[in-house]
Order: structure tokens, then C-alpha cells, then sequence
């Protein structure tokens, strides 16, 4: 019987390149999202905040802003009334018209001027407590990719508009229900509208609307915070990096770690070429006898206690007595002193007052056989 084998790669079942995205993303990542503009932000909340604040402003400025209309209409009537007739037979001059409109549009420019002022500054607060304050010019920069209609299709029935899609038909049935909840409620008031007078009845259906924005205003905070909640998770999920992705921004961070091993290791050599340079001028080298060699020098001009010129185990060890061999350096064995020098002392370091003792002992012995003691 043949057996058929079948090869196959794992990585094409990956998603994307390098793998399913499973990490979170780096700092990196997110700084350079957000500098073109990438962050998670609801738009929910912006409405909800101006949409409350609108219909708060009209609750509590809405009587004093029909007064204020009145006003503006009576001053208006005034104004025409003591020469209707002139008017009526000359009509009235463009540069008067022209005046005429401008002090009635500043007038109600100066009435509806606390919705404008409130909007804005809603619309930039309500972004700022979401993403803090970023500008971004990256965002403005003219993108051709925005024109492109085959983008345009794919962006239109991406999973992120069905679901704005579907948010916003939910938003519409709510508000629809609410709309018509407050008017049930209203109905045997609305019934009777024709028996009130204007002012009554202009009242009373003031009243009615912003009742119901009111209504509606609080449903859409419920929706703004579901969505904000939404766009935070949605965010980081799209976020999310592959390994390799992570390994890729790492090595282009911090660099390549196999390049830095390399420049590492040279580093290395070129400090223990130095170090075997300096060799000759020990004036001893204790040792472990085989593992450990540690080269010993006193320079009474230079330091006030005996300096450790050279240090090294097992082959580097060997290489500092072949040196002080070739340059007829004493060698002294002594294996707890060499282990303690080699343990606490670095390269160029004097020795530690608790060494002294030691040291000087060994010292006097090589100096005495060399005659210089």
C-alpha cells in the first residue's frame, strides 16, 4: 500500500504578516497613531453634551430669549410705524434698509450668541476630556486615497459602518418612541391648544419640546457612554500587534540584538587588548594557580594604595602569566587572595584596605628578590 504525504506551511493560516495580532500595542505604536490622528474617540459624546446643553439653555434662557424676540419685533414695529406712509409711497431707502437689518440681526446675533458659544465650547471639551489636547497635522493633509471610489465602496460596507449604520437606526426608533411618549403624555393638553391664547399656547409647546429634548437628551448619554466604552475596546483591538511585529519595532528601536551582541564582543577584545598591554608594567601576578590570574602594581606617584592592572579566569587567565612569563614578572600563588582580588576589584581599582595587609606581604617578597627593598 503507498502512502500519499501531504506538505503544507502552518504560515499561510496565520492572519496577515507574522501571525495573529495577540499583542497590545507598544508605546510606540500608539504615539505615532495618535500623531495621524488615530485615537479612540466616540462622537456619541460630543452630541450627547451638546444636545443636553441645548436643551438646558432652553429651559432656563428659553423665556428670557422670547422676551428678548418680543423686544426686537416691538423696536422693529416702532421704528416703521411713524413712517408707514412715506414708506409706503417713496419706499424705504437702501442705505436705511441696509442700517435697519444690521441692528436687527446684531440684536438677535446677541440673543442666540450663548447657544453658539456653548456648542463650541462643548464640541472641545467633550473632545478633550476623550483623547486630551493633540493637533495633528497629519490629519489635514489633502489624502487622494480618500477620493478613491473603490476605497470609498470598501470603506462604506466595512464592519465599522454597518455597525455606525445600525447605531444610527437604533438612535432613530429611540428617539421617534420618545418623541411620541412625551406627546401621549401631552395629549389632553394639545387638545385644548386653540382655547389658549398665543402666548399660552407658544408656551405650552415650548415647554412640550423641550421637555422631550430632555428626555431624549438623557437616553443619548446612555448611548454615549456605551459607545465611548465601544470605541475604547474597538481601538485597542485594532491595535493589537504580531510578534514578529513587536520584534520588528524592537530591532528598529534599540537595534538589531545580534548587532549589538557583535559590537559587544568587539568592545570586549579591544578592552582586554588594553588590559594585556598593560601586563609588562605589573610589578606581580597572583594566581589561583590555574583558573584565576590577577596582575598587581604600586605606583607610589600615582595612587596610595597597589592598582589592578589585569584580571582574567581560565584562558584569559593563562594569557596574563604567558605575558608576565615573557616579561619576567613574578607569579605568586596564593588562592584565596587571588579569589578576593579578582571578585571585588575591577580593573584600574586600588586595592580595599582589607587587602593591604596581604598585598604588602607579597609585594615585600617580590621587591626584596629583585633587590629593590
Amino acid at each position: 500500500m503507498s502512502e500519499l504525504v501531504l506538505r503544507y506551511n502552518l504560515q499561510f493560516f496565520a492572519e496577515g504578516e507574522g501571525g495573529e495580532k495577540t499583542e497590545q500595542a507598544t508605546d510606540k505604536k500608539l504615539r505615532e497613531a495618535r500623531n495621524k490622528g488615530q485615537v479612540a474617540k466616540s462622537k456619541e459624546v460630543g452630541n450627547a453634551a451638546e444636545l443636553i446643553a441645548l436643551f438646558l439653555l432652553l429651559k432656563f434662557y428659553g423665556q428670557m430669549m422670547g422676551g428678548r424676540f418680543v423686544s426686537i419685533f416691538e423696536w422693529v414695529y416702532e421704528k416703521l410705524i411713524p413712517d408707514y406712509t412715506s414708506l409706503y409711497r417713496s419706499g424705504m431707502s437702501p442705505q436705511a434698509a441696509s442700517s435697519l437689518l444690521t441692528q436687527v440681526f446684531g440684536q438677535m446675533g446677541l440673543v442666540i450668541f450663548p447657544f453658539f458659544l456653548a456648542g463650541v465650547g462643548i464640541a472641545i471639551l467633550s473632545n478633550v476630556a476623550q483623547i486630551g489636547f493633540k493637533v495633528t497635522p497629519e490629519t489635514m493633509k489633502p489624502s487622494f486615497n480618500k477620493l478613491n471610489p473603490a476605497s470609498g465602496v470598501k470603506r462604506l460596507f466595512s464592519k465599522q459602518q454597518l455597525f455606525e449604520l445600525g447605531k444610527s437606526i437604533l438612535k432613530v426608533f429611540v428617539i421617534l418612541y420618545i418623541a411620541y411618549s412625551c406627546i401621549e403624555d401631552h395629549l389632553s393638553e394639545l387638545l385644548v391648544l386653540y382655547d389658549l391664547s398665543l402666548n399660552g399656547a407658544l408656551s405650552l409647546v415650548f415647554s412640550i419640546v423641550v421637555d422631550t429634548g430632555l428626555r431624549i437628551s438623557l437616553v443619548y448619554i446612555v448611548v454615549a457612554v456605551a459607545d465611548f466604552v465601544y470605541q475604547k475596546l474597538h481601538f485597542k483591538n485594532e491595535m493589537k500587534m504580531t510578534k514578529q511585529e513587536v520584534k520588528d519595532e524592537y530591532k528598529n528601536s534599540e537595534g538589531d540584538p545580534q548587532i549589538k551582541g557583535q559590537q559587544k564582543r568587539r568592545m570586549q577584545e579591544a578592552s582586554r587588548r588594553r588590559m594585556m598591554q598593560s601586563v609588562p608594567q605589573a610589578d606581580v601576578v597572583i594566581t589561583n594557580p590555574t583558573h584565576l590570574a590577577v596582575a598587581i602594581k604600586y605606583d607610589q606617584d600615582h595612587h596610595s594604595a597597589p592598582t589592578v592592572l589585569a584580571k582574567g579566569a581560565d584562558y584569559l587567565a593563562q594569557r596574563i602569566k604567558d605575558a608576565a612569563k615573557d616579561h619576567h614578572i613574578d607569579i605568586v600563588e596564593n588562592k584565596p587572595l587571588a579569589r578576593a582580588l579578582y571578585t571585588t576589584v575591577d580593573v584600574g581599582e586600588e586595592i580595599p584596605p582589607e587587602l593591604y595587609e596581604a598585598v604588602a606581604e607579597i609585594l615585600a617578597m617580590v621587591y626584596k628578590k629583585k633587590g629593590n627593598f
